[in-house]
């Protein structure tokens, strides 16, 4: 597809969506556009059952916003630029199957906040991964100042948006931001084998699942509890359920649709 995002269809349910845009896979208002319409697209292809994003080429997986976009939205960067960054985030976040970032290289600005709205992220030995927008004098404004409280904490969160820092992966890994090191050339195989382990598992679960704790993180425990009630009727009643209940029993691996 076009406006800077590449796709490839992978067997066993996995698509793979490339940052497009070398040589740093820059995040321009076309490629937002471009992100909002495929998960959109995404969320109903019952073909793809797991996502993994990856930048393209092995030494960037994104490094931020275009800035020579800036001057043509500056005078109104809520509307022209911000917003719909934010939608395109959300979209990866919401979409109601598993998403992975394999993070081959620098992820910074705008690159770490869409690995941010990622489920997983998986990240280059050797690569970086921070938030550097106070050294243009403005601060993340897709992402960053929510997403990444919530994944490592206020005080750590803080210190990497104050001094604009960025993080070598055995850091990013010793604090939780990253799930997985692996060596620069082994991240996309690494990914595309644990995406073929999740694809296996059975979709409505999954969904449940991504849905349950992403909406826990907002609302209350008894809310939450209500929630996880609410989503545990229809997985229990599905094909599924009775799939891997019956495979159980037999001492078989289960088929899930």
């Amino acid at each position: 597809m076009s406006q800077k995002i590449r796709i490839e269809k992978k067997q066993g349910g996995i698509t793979l969506v490339y940052l497009d845009n070398p040589p740093l896979n820059l995040i321009t208002l076309d490629m937002t556009a471009g992100l909002i319409r495929l998960f959109s697209e995404l969320g109903t292809d019952d073909l793809t059952r797991v996502v993994v994003l990856s930048g393209s080429g092995n030494d960037v997986f994104c490094a931020g916003a275009d800035i020579k976009e800036f001057e043509e939205v500056r005078d109104d960067v809520v509307n022209k630029k911000l917003k719909k960054e934010n939608e395109a985030f959300l979209r990866i976040e919401n979409l109601s199957k598993p998403v992975i970032a394999a993070i081959g290289g620098t992820a910074l600005g705008g690159g770490c906040e869409i690995a941010l709205a990622c489920d997983i992220r998986i990240m280059s030995g050797d690569a970086k991964i921070g938030l550097p927008e106070i050294k243009l004098g403005v601060f993340p404004g897709t992402g960053g100042l929510y997403r990444l409280p919530k994944i490592v904490g206020v005080s750590k969160s803080l210190e990497m948006i104050y001094t604009g820092e960025p993080l070598t992966a055995q850091e990013a890994y010793r604090i939780g931001l990253v799930d997985h090191i692996v060596e620069r050339e082994q991240v996309l195989a690494f990914a595309l084998e644990l995406a073929g382990k999740i694809a296996k598992k059975p979709r409505l679960a999954l969904g449940a699942i991504k849905k349950g704790v992403r909406r826990s993180l907002e609302i209350s425990q008894k809310d939450a509890i209500l929630y996880t009630l609410e989503l545990s009727g229809p997985v229990f009643k599905s094909a599924d359920c009775e799939e891997g209940i019956k495979a159980f029993f037999e001492k078989r691996t289960p088929r899930f649709d």
